[in-house]
């Protein structure tokens, strides 16, 4: 082996009285320094502007898009671009309804360039069953104010994961997230070939229809809509449901494609099996968020002996209070019907942005709804937006 030498300075006196000042001389400049505020650096306000804690917008147009369905557009209060983001990202709206406090996430509808221009849309469809989407397709009016996330999300196009040529399958006001995207490639500020094939129950129900058309022509042959209608007979259209059969006729035979999707929950499970026969990569297959469980007690896993009905002790900052959860809805939202305020955003899982402690008790979390850390499993947390009761619960949630 063979020999290092290392030669070692000795410590003199001058390095003592160096290490003995350094407190002094840091005082020193202390005291001499300004007492004015410190200036903002330009990258804190880009960092602001691009990421804000929450936008006051409003209201400023009405579009009506068929029987139950409103586009929304929302400008800054104070008069600012709202935050930049990526086609196909969305918004979370901040609520309160009926003594209820609430979130409920919106894909952006309108362009990237949109932004730039000031505004957001958003598209809402009024759900029968729903709390909030009926009211708001109802109820909401030009200058109504409301409060947004920053956008967030990661069903988007990125070029380093996803491949040249994008299967867009939707259904119902899925189609959201993929008309921001034909909007950016028509535009120029987004680059791949988008086939969309959407599914509507008729053909009235089509949203976007001619604007579908319109963006067709204008991406140059980029962007291609294949409709496809489930309770109406018409030689226009494909029949039936977007099966692996009709995948198959439109995406690329030549090169890979990648399959982004956005619908109920009800046409994940079903298009999941279908690009199962096709033997499609889960890498290259992006699944839009679609909110809480639908029905829950059917899933995989889920026991038969569940209760209808526990009680969950909530800890926050205020103290904790005792509430009622039914078994088939989210801890989130047995919180939200309470009045407490919690913090969400996705509603589905994944974000993490409500994590909380799960102190006592157990719940039932979906396979693909768990978007939990594997620390997180260890210790004890859980994401209330996508666990549910299985017993009286102990939940300590953090400030919304």
């Amino acid at each position: 082996m063979k020999k290092v030498n290392v030669k070692i300075k000795p410590i003199g006196l001058f390095d003592l009285l160096a290490f003995k000042n350094i407190v002094p001389n840091r005082v020193k400049r202390f005291q001499a320094a300004s007492d004015s505020d410190v200036a903002e650096q330009n990258i804190n306000k880009l960092a602001k502007r691009l990421h804000p804690q929450k936008q006051e917008m409003v209201i400023k147009e009405i579009i009506e898009r068929g029987k139950g369905v409103k586009t929304f557009r929302l400008k800054r209060k104070d008069g600012e671009n709202p935050a930049y983001f990526r086609a196909g990202q969305y918004i979370s709206l901040r609520l309160s309804l009926d003594g209820s406090v609430f979130t409920r996430p919106y894909s952006l509808s309108s362009s990237p360039k949109d932004a730039l221009n000031g505004f957001y849309d958003i598209t809402i469809k009024a759900n029968e069953d729903g709390f909030y989407s009926k009211w708001a397709v109802e109820n909401l009016k030009k200058g109504d104010q409301i409060e947004c996330s920053a956008p967030e999300g990661t069903f988007y196009y990125e070029k380093l994961r996803d491949c040249g040529a994008v299967v867009g399958i939707c259904g119902g006001s899925g189609i959201t997230p993929f008309i921001s995207m034909a909007k950016a490639i028509a535009e120029g500020d987004e680059d791949f070939n988008l086939i969309l094939l959407y599914g509507s129950c008729k053909e009235c129900d089509i949203l976007f229809k001619d604007e579908l058309a319109k963006l067709e022509k204008k991406s140059g042959g980029k962007v291609k809509t294949v409709h496809v209608l489930s309770e109406e007979e018409n030689k226009a259209y494909e029949q039936g449901f977007i099966t692996s059969k009709i995948i198959k006729k439109y995406a690329p035979a030549d090169q890979p494609y990648s399959v982004f999707m956005c619908g109920p929950q009800a046409m994940y499970d079903f298009v999941d099996k279908e690009l199962n026969r096709l033997k499609i990569e889960r890498r290259l297959i992006r699944r839009e968020l679609f909110g809480e469980i639908k029905n829950v007690q059917s899933a995989k896993g889920y026991p038969k002996d569940a209760k209808k009905e526990y009680k969950i002790k909530v800890k926050t900052l205020d103290g904790i209070k005792e509430i009622k959860a039914k078994s088939n809805e989210s801890v989130l939202v047995a919180i939200e019907r309470a009045g407490i305020a919690a913090p969400s955003k996705c509603r589905s899982g994944e974000c993490g942005y409500c994590r909380s402690k799960l102190l006592e008790g157990d719940v039932f979390i979906t396979e693909d709804n768990d978007g939990r850390r594997a620390a997180d499993k260890k210790f004890g947390f859980i994401h209330p937006c996508s666990s549910y009761p299985l017993s009286d619960l102990f939940v300590e949630i953090p400030e919304a």
